[in-house]
């Protein structure tokens, strides 16, 4: 019989199979890794919004590293948002630590680790051209071992640039809907919006008033000062109005000088009241017009069951042209 094919293997051959096989299996475990960063590229590709992106990393994470919470902190752009799997108190709990590891991050460090009330957080700092951000994860009693830290460095330039992507989308969808010259949701907005809101009333049988808004001896300002004093004169007054009403209304430009104010849960007795501190406003800011005082005029009308949105928009229209009838700077009911 031959005798090598039955040849016990030395010491040396054995240290020599021992490095292949950690080699080989170095190798597999990079390919697996490779395998799951490749599967988060595809479920990442097509997403448009951040809230989307953040969500759709913490479901493909989970599968390989469990946590609670996934947030993240566009330095930029002042831009944060989490996706927290958590319920209850706890989901409280965790949400209050991300949001302070995410605010007092710094981003010179590029990773993080801290615990806080049985949670541990790790943070790491990451960027794409011209976008820079802060991701943390939570998770409860554990820190990230070697492994999954591996996984989580090699995701994060998967994420960095939708991520960006998401937020030059935003960055766009804004300005889009936003007045270029007052900086006040513009007629676009208006028109996205209304229907729902007259859908909640009607729904919900609660209040809606609707307030048009027209400057007074505006026109004389354009003709006698120029267009650039009336650009002036119309973001000051923007600014004025938007400083009285509510975080729940919403205070749209039109288009020139006129305004529209959406007041939900608004009876008209409080759209008066309102109105009225319109009005003060933007007498309080002391513009001269070449035939007297800028003021602003304002008609009021409440929805009513059964009325389309072009009745109740024209009502109040007729309601402004009586209060610019009337005398001007004054707020006119039906």
């Amino acid at each position: 019989m031959d005798e090598k094919a039955y040849r016990i293997p030395d010491s040396n051959d054995q240290t020599g199979m021992d490095a292949l096989l950690s080699e080989l299996s170095h190798y597999r475990r990079q390919s697996e890794r490779l395998r799951k960063v490749n599967e988060l590229y595809g479920r990442m590709a097509g997403l448009l919004d951040l809230p989307t992106m953040i969500e759709t990393y913490s479901i493909w994470l989970a599968q390989y590293v469990e946590h609670e919470l996934i947030g993240y902190h566009n330095l930029d752009r002042e831009r944060m948002h989490m996706f927290c799997s958590c319920h209850g108190p706890r989901r409280r709990q965790v949400i209050e630590i991300a949001e302070n590891r995410l605010q007092a991050a710094d981003p010179g460090r590029r990773q993080c680790l801290a615990r806080e009330d049985g949670f541990f957080s790790h943070t790491w700092s990451f960027a794409s051209e011209g976008c820079s951000g802060v991701l943390v994860l939570l998770r409860h009693d554990d820190h990230v071992s070697g492994e999954e830290m591996e996984l989580i460095n090699e995701s994060l330039p998967v994420l960095a640039d939708p991520l960006k992507r998401a937020l030059d989308y935003e960055e766009i969808f804004a300005q889009a809907r936003r007045d270029p010259l007052t900086g006040l949701p513009n007629r676009l907005v208006f028109e996205e919006r209304i229907d729902t809101i007259m859908e909640q009333a009607r729904r919900h049988h609660h209040p809606l008033t609707l307030a048009a808004l027209d400057l007074d001896h505006f026109k004389q300002i354009n003709d006698t000062m120029g267009h650039l004093r009336g650009d002036e004169v119309l973001r000051l007054v923007a600014h004025a109005l938007q400083e009285q009403v509510r975080i729940t209304d919403l205070l749209v430009r039109m288009g020139g000088d006129e305004f529209l104010v959406i007041l939900p849960d608004t009876d008209m007795r409080a759209a008066r009241y309102l109105g009225e501190r319109l009005c003060r406003a933007v007498d309080a800011l002391d513009i001269r017009t070449g035939s007297g005082k800028l003021g602003i005029s304002i008609g009021l009308a409440q929805w009513q069951p059964g009325m389309d949105r072009a009745q109740w928009m024209e009502k109040a229209d007729d309601i402004l042209y009586q209060a610019k009838a009337d005398g001007r700077a004054r707020v006119k009911i039906h």
